[in-house]
């Protein structure tokens, strides 16, 4: 127990650096205070105290302003950095290493008593602030929810979540999305609210294909009609000549659009 405790404290250290020594994490961060407080509340609930281990989660819940049903699984060096309004459901699942940021929601979509309501986090998840992950779905090891995103289907490993509803980003060779220490190391670093340096939105991206696309096919066609015109001009009087108001020049606004969406 105590080496949980000191992981706790630790895994704080490591991921704040406004977090300055033991003693105020200990004394000055309502997420850990929570989780500590979590610890006997699931006791009671999985021996049969049930009033007992909601009595002990409404105090934590008023001394902390997190709410974490007793019922579900909190695992170890879980951070929740800052932490007013999470709300944690009875059968969520949290898995080692995770870091949750205030205001996110962990919460069911179904009301049949017993069932798998609540979503199950996957190591080193990262939950960014205001996020809303609806659902008894599974998110990946090392995956990434964006802030304010509202997550209603799985992630898989590694990828990032953004969007309403959130959008799913892919990661390189199935590895987390973490940019990577300097120097050539290979330890990837924490990215804080899941920001990263993969991250962009996939409809963003299409539309920045689309756009490259259009623009490149206008000036093909701009290139077809100059060839066209170039022709013509040996054309005997009275036949046809290339129509005045052919496009010679291009006038699709590429950049000014890419511009807009944020290239």
């Amino acid at each position: 127990m105590l080496a949980r405790l000191r992981s706790d404290i630790q895994c704080i250290l490591d991921r704040d650096p406004a977090a300055r020594s033991r003693f105020e994490v200990v004394t000055c961060y309502p997420g850990l205070h929570a989780i500590w407080l979590h610890l006997p509340a699931h006791w009671c609930w999985t021996h049969g105290f049930k009033w007992l281990g909601r009595f002990i989660s409404h105090i934590a819940r008023w001394l902390t302003g997190i709410e974490i049903h007793p019922g579900a699984t909190i695992g170890e060096r879980v951070f929740i950095d800052h932490g007013m309004g999470v709300v944690i459901g009875e059968t969520a699942v949290v898995g080692d290493g995770c870091t949750i940021y205030h205001g996110v929601t962990l919460g069911g979509t179904s009301l049949y008593k017993g069932s798998k309501r609540h979503p199950t986090l996957g190591r080193d998840v990262v939950v960014a602030a205001g996020a809303k992950v609806l659902g008894g779905f599974e998110v990946g090891e090392g995956a990434k929810i964006g802030s304010n995103a509202v997550v209603i289907k799985p992630v898989p490993a590694g990828a990032t979540a953004v969007g309403i509803p959130a959008r799913i980003i892919p990661s390189e060779e199935g590895q987390s999305a973490d940019v990577t220490e300097p120097h050539g190391q290979d330890e990837a670093k924490f990215s804080a609210y899941g920001v990263t340096a993969q991250q962009d939105d996939p409809v963003t991206q299409a539309m920045r294909g689309l756009i490259d696309s259009a623009g490149a096919q206008e000036h093909q066609i701009a290139l077809l009609w100059q060839a066209i015109e170039k022709l013509s001009q040996g054309v005997p009087p009275g036949q046809d000549c290339v129509p005045c108001d052919a496009a010679l020049s291009e006038h699709f606004p590429a950049a000014k659009l890419n511009d807009i969406i944020g290239k």
